[in-house]
């Protein structure tokens, strides 16, 4: 099967395979950078554009706090590594973006061991959306009140950084086993209300834990509504949607919207279809387990409508 990147590039084929492998090489963390109103990824160790750049935030994903099963018997252990990553980047992010799955079973003393880490890593402000991790038993109440933004009753919240309008989506209440997320027409509703007010050349970052495209629907990887919310985006030149919940990077070009999605912190999933269902790459042995997992470092630069995106693997 051609990897979602390569079914919808750009009129450069060659380029596209070409940031394609690129990001696949790339790894554990992913430095965005916006050039021209186009978000670009690079590696965190090729940071080396990051001087013309207005700010710069990373994203990290499904740290599963609480997990302690093959392959991964130290997920606490490989969050502090991704946070140290962070912490060591010459140029200090704006801030730091968490797309769920902070913990496994939403218990209170994995929610305290995550806030811990972050806290003791100094890495600043954090932005947090749930994974479905994240709402068990109590439909997030627990999250919200230790991680929520407080904007809007349904949890979902904007802001504003250096010109670029970030949305931060839930997409995992409510659902039914491995089935697909869903935003709901409260958020919906929302989400075209808060876009209203904004020039089309404003760049868009949308961030949410699962996938906002149907990467692979048959393992519940998709928003089952987010064609929906689709709409609201296309009339931007430049929107960026990042997600995690699948623990690897894929890629997406639809128009202007381009999609990515995340590797997880703590331990990797098979590819869309390989296999029987998604869950622990138990095959990934302990040595070679750092090159599945990883940060993303993301860049806006001066002058420039594109974000630079930049992969970064713990190995």
């Amino acid at each position: 099967m051609e990897h979602p990147i390569m079914q919808d590039t750009h009129d450069n084929p060659a380029e596209g395979r070409r940031q394609f492998l690129k990001c696949m090489a790339a790894g554990a963390g992913t430095l965005w950078l916006m050039k021209s109103g186009v978000l670009q990824a690079l590696p965190l160790s090729e940071g080396a554009g990051a001087q013309d750049s207005s700010f710069s935030f990373v994203q990290i994903s499904d740290s599963h706090i609480g997990f302690h099963k093959a392959p991964n018997m130290d997920v606490a252990g490989t969050l502090r590594q991704s946070l140290a990553t962070i912490r060591s980047q010459a140029i200090r992010p704006a801030f730091v973006m968490h797309t769920g799955d902070l913990t496994h079973l939403s218990k209170p003393d994995e929610f305290d061991t995550l806030a811990g880490l972050v806290q003791e890593a100094h890495i600043g402000k954090v932005f947090y959306v749930p994974g479905e991790h994240d709402v068990i038993g109590d439909n997030g109440a627990e999250f919200f009140r230790r991680f929520g933004e407080r904007q809007q009753a349904g949890g979902w919240y904007s802001f504003d950084q250096g010109g670029v309008h970030f949305v931060g989506l839930i997409n995992v209440l409510n659902l039914k086993a491995g089935g697909l997320g869903s935003l709901g027409e409260d958020q919906l509703a929302w989400l075209k209300n808060d876009l209203a007010g904004l020039s089309s050349e404003t760049p868009l970052v949308v961030f949410a834990h699962m996938p906002l495209w149907s990467l692979y629907p048959q393992w519940g990887w998709g928003t089952d509504d987010s064609a929906q919310a689709m709409t609201y985006l296309r009339r931007f030149g430049s929107v960026t949607v990042l997600n995690g919940h699948i623990h690897q990077i894929q890629q997406k070009v639809e128009g202007s919207i381009t999609f990515y999605t995340a590797r997880s912190t703590a331990y990797p999933q098979p590819a869309p279809g390989v296999g029987s269902g998604p869950g622990p790459l138990q095959s990934v042995t302990a040595d070679a387990l750092h090159r599945y997992l990883g940060v993303r470092d993301v860049r806006h630069v001066r002058g420039s409508g594109a974000l630079a995106v930049t992969e970064e693997e713990l190995a």
